[in-house]
């Protein structure tokens, strides 16, 4: 089959190499170059983790993994560093971890001491910490390039699924899918601000952490290890709606509270961030992921700002959806 692709952020560049596995020869176009900053799929690190309070998120997790682990197989790098990550809280069931019990998933539970005393973060009185050990960061920019190595990327070609020659047309556009398509997605494109700090981490392991919203298991604020500066913290779907189009800078408002989460979470070298930057969120309203075929032309976007984690297994699908 002849087979397009529209976008090369993660997903894009993952259904490319599921395609290629299939004996596939899919032309990639991507309208910047691979890892510009303009989208959601740049920089060092992202989350990587096993870690949700929905059993099939979890199962979808664990089939990544595993094709994580095939990807940097046949490519040679390390993608996947995995120094834990880390649930702070007042209760188990404010955790996952049950639904990690469930699904065959190994966690550990650490009293504040123990906690403070194997990574560089604060624990506050009265809580405690639920360790889930299979997780950490993939390497954002070496994935990208290893999902491209042996694809057909066309880069700086700006196009629309009716100007290319193909049998099905992938659209993994982010936050520009609506450019594209005959009738629009239910999203919402924001832009969304992170910070980079310097852990006093002494030698241990810099974890994820990622923190709740009082009484929902929703994500509020999110941090991982950086490889350059040691430590990169957001705050999850908390920017302003945006142009992707329009160039915007982080939000001294979202740095403030950012940096306030930092320092009362992590052990700081330094208490102010050494660097933010942004980083476009396409979300649907229960923030679930759209994978679907209209006619010749697969959609697959958005992922609602926590996809990364699992490209290869999202690549998978719309690889079978384009091949159908």
């Amino acid at each position: 089959m002849r087979i397009a692709v529209i976008g090369a952020g993660v997903m894009g560049l993952a259904t490319g190499w599921a395609l290629k596995r299939r004996g596939h020869e899919p032309v990639v176009y991507e309208q910047f170059e691979i890892g510009n900053p303009h989208g959601s799929s740049h920089g060092r690190s992202r989350i990587f983790r096993l870690a949700y309070a929905e059993d099939e998120y979890v199962r979808l997790a664990q089939e990544a993994l595993g094709l994580w682990r095939e990807l940097e197989a046949e490519s040679g790098e390390t993608i996947l560093e995995l120094n834990a990550l880390v649930e702070i809280v007042g209760a188990l069931e404010d955790s996952t971890a049950q639904t990690l019990e469930r699904c065959g998933v190994a966690w550990e539970r650490l009293d504040r001491e123990e906690a403070e005393a194997r990574y560089p973060i604060h624990v506050p009185e009265g809580s405690f910490v639920v360790v889930q050990p299979e997780a950490g960061i993939a390497r954002a920019d070496k994935a990208l390039q290893a999902f491209a190595r042996e694809l057909d990327v066309r880069e700086h070609m700006r196009v629309r699924p009716d100007e290319v020659e193909a049998d099905a047309v992938v659209v993994t556009a982010g936050s520009w899918v609506n450019e594209l398509l005959d009738e629009p997605l239910n999203v919402k494109v924001t832009r969304e601000t992170l910070c980079y700090f310097r852990p006093d981490a002494g030698g241990l392991p810099v974890p994820s952490v990622v923190s709740f919203k009082p009484d929902l298991h929703i994500h509020d604020m999110y941090s991982l290890a950086d490889p350059k500066y040691g430590l990169k913290v957001g705050a999850h779907h908390q920017g302003a709606e945006a142009d992707p189009n329009v160039p915007g800078e982080p939000d001294p408002a979202l740095i403030e509270r950012i940096t306030a989460w930092a320092r009362g979470t992590y052990r700081l070298a330094d208490p102010d961030p050494v660097a933010a930057e942004t980083c476009m969120y396409t979300t649907t309203p229960d923030e679930t992921f759209i994978l679907e075929r209209r006619g010749r032309v697969v959609v697959g976007s958005p992922c609602s700002g926590h996809g990364f984690k699992f490209a290869p297994a999202i690549g998978e699908r719309l690889a079978s959806l384009a091949v159908a």
